[in-house]
């Protein structure tokens, strides 16, 4: 009953989805919608197939991907790590924890001006930037999923008499891993944010700044093509950190 319950959803899902692009077609192709505004969806996978094909943006996107993979992993190490030192010293979690429920309250953008000026214009202060979007979410997460170990891995851990470096990685930390697999997918989607919005101004290449020189240029199907590439790209990686989550959750009982 439950797979045949999920297997519902899932065809629910593809099918609003399904519904949305059709009538997005159609008012594309009905005038409603102006070409000058959007392209019919049709066309964006055409174009996106062009772009693909021909390697014109192969730079930008591998530019893009670095970038996106070392901002990842950054906020994903100094997310845990942070979160783990929190979650040790209650003091500190209590001063911090109204800082971090309003961190994305304020427009991280503002410090781009700082940015350029401490690593300049290119993918250092692209990679910051998407730590920086990233991180929060690590950090929550990490401290959420260490509260929800259960008491009888801390008793274990007393009773195999291990120091707290080894009770966190050998026993807490599997123990929390579904939720932080969560975290490592907000983190995901904080920095895809960080990134390619700081290509729109910071960079020379990258995918965001030929989304940003196809919007100057009126060049529709380039901008919609490297935008449908982004989106494939990024529910791709989604997907993947959905089903490991999904197995986790599994594993531990959670679901």
């Amino acid at each position: 009953m439950r797979g045949l319950r999920l297997s519902k959803v899932g065809l629910t899902r593809v099918a609003v989805v399904g519904g949305a692009v059709a009538a997005l077609e159609i008012l594309c192709r009905s005038g409603v919608i102006p070409r000058a505004t959007m392209i019919p969806p049709i066309e964006m996978v055409a174009a996106m197939w062009q772009i693909l094909r021909s390697g014109r943006a192969n730079s930008d996107i591998a530019f893009t991907v670095v970038n996106l993979f070392a901002a990842v992993v950054l906020s994903v190490v100094v997310g845990f790590g942070l979160g783990a030192v929190l979650h040790a010293l209650p003091r500190a979690r209590r001063v911090s924890e109204p800082l971090l429920s309003a961190y994305y309250a304020v427009p991280v953008f503002i410090f781009y001006p700082l940015l350029i000026v401490a690593f300049g214009v290119g993918r250092t202060a692209l990679i910051v930037m998407g730590a920086t979007f990233g991180v929060v979410a690590m950090v929550v997460n990490t401290m959420t999923g260490l509260d929800r170990v259960p008491k009888a891995i801390t008793r274990t851990a007393a009773v195999m008499r291990l120091d707290p470096v080894r009770r966190l990685l050998l026993l807490r930390l599997p123990a929390a891993s579904p939720h932080l697999m969560t975290g490592v997918k907000l983190a995901v989607a904080y920095s895809v944010i960080g990134i390619v919005a700081g290509e729109f101004i910071l960079a020379t290449a990258g995918i965001g700044k030929r989304i940003a020189f196809g919007y100057q240029d009126f060049d529709n199907r380039m901008m919609y093509g490297m935008l449908l590439l982004l989106l494939v790209l990024v529910v791709a990686v989604n997907g993947a950190l959905s089903y490991w989550e999904k197995r986790l959750h599994q594993r531990f009982g959670l679901q």
